[in-house]
């Protein structure tokens, strides 16, 4: 067996030359908000608009759908895909696409929608000698337990996730923390918000959160290639990041509550409408079903959302704070 750390494992199953991403469009493999209603992507306008922005980044942008959603919106908005994947042929051709998130934007809003769960983390589990790295075989999945973590990665967990009892494991999220530091870092004017399954430093889960996922199941998180491996996000460290890399606000709130805040809220049509217009009523339907799946707070409305602003004065949603409890994001991916 070759034992390697799960960072390392993880980050050449996902992006390495033939990796999982490389080879597959997400949807085929899960689904996300975006994925789930236009109604995302509505909002995702209303809250660039509100703000005074003209561009749009999709960080981790997968098959372009956001973006082509906002295209239909909105044909003039700027729009800018970043994604390791090759440019989905599907997409407008005046939407840009790069392979890294580029520098100075000024006026933009930056999502990344279950953009950083998917970057790789080691994993740690708690020993009587304190954390010790996980190492995992590629091929199969089998794990053991390794050397002590780097300084740096110790100090994260002295940090941001308080040790348990023995036998405990985490997700040190530092990679998280940089890559989020590094999107706000990229703005001079504008908004970055991220969007995932998330948990607050009060209520990390005891046994980490690492899983697979592959055509829309839920699978052990063998670092093969053969699945997306993930776990979720500690958003209050990258909220910490975030404010270290300038950002001058920030709002950690959950779906459910951000979404309330814009204006999106589940509408019943009135049943006379299924007499008078009965195809008008299916669709009015079929969206409070949509909004309803958004919202739902044991799933999608659940996820944590990260606002962060630089060179704007405040967060431009007013939402109630996200509860310092682990959110229950969905896993129905």
């Amino acid at each position: 067996m070759a034992w390697v750390r799960w960072r390392e494992a993880t980050e050449r199953a996902l992006y390495g030359d033939d990796g999982f991403f490389r080879r597959n469009a997400p949807a085929q493999h899960f689904r996300t908000s975006v994925h789930v209603s236009p109604a995302l992507a509505a909002t995702l306008l209303r809250l660039a608009r509100d703000s005074d922005l003209d561009t749009v980044v999709d960080v981790g942008a997968g098959g372009g759908e956001l973006l082509s959603a906002l295209h239909r919106l909105a044909p003039g908005l700027r729009l800018v895909g970043v994604d390791l994947a090759g440019r989905p042929a599907a997409l407008p051709a005046d939407v840009d696409w790069l392979d890294r998130i580029p520098g100075g934007l000024d006026g933009a809003l930056l999502v990344g929608n279950e953009w950083l769960d998917d970057v790789p983390v080691d994993v740690v589990e708690l020993t009587d000698d304190g954390w010790r790295l996980v190492l995992v075989d590629p091929a199969t999945g089998a794990e053991r337990v390794g050397a002590a973590p780097a300084t740096e990665d110790a100090q994260w967990l002295a940090d941001w996730w308080p040790a348990g009892t023995v036998g405990d494991r985490a997700e040190i999220g530092r990679p998280r923390d940089e890559a989020w530091a590094a999107a706000v870092g990229a703005l001079t004017r504008g908004v970055a918000l991220a969007i995932d399954y998330a948990h607050h430093r009060s209520a990390r889960p005891r046994m980490g959160s690492l899983t697979g996922y592959r055509h829309g199941r839920q699978v052990p998180p063998v670092p093969d290639g053969s699945c997306d491996v993930t776990s979720h996000v500690a958003l209050d460290a990258c909220a910490a990041a975030g404010t270290g890399a300038g950002a001058t606000s920030t709002l950690l709130t959950t779906q459910r509550a951000a979404l309330t805040a814009l204006g999106v809220r589940r509408s019943t049509p009135p049943h006379e409408l299924s007499r008078s217009d009965p195809a008008a009523y299916l669709r009015a339907l079929a969206t409070a079903g949509e909004v309803a799946e958004l919202s739902d707070p044991d799933g999608l409305g659940g996820f944590g959302w990260l606002l962060q602003t630089r060179g704007v004065t405040r967060a431009p949603v007013d939402a109630a704070p996200w509860p310092t409890r682990a959110a229950s994001a969905a896993d129905d991916r």
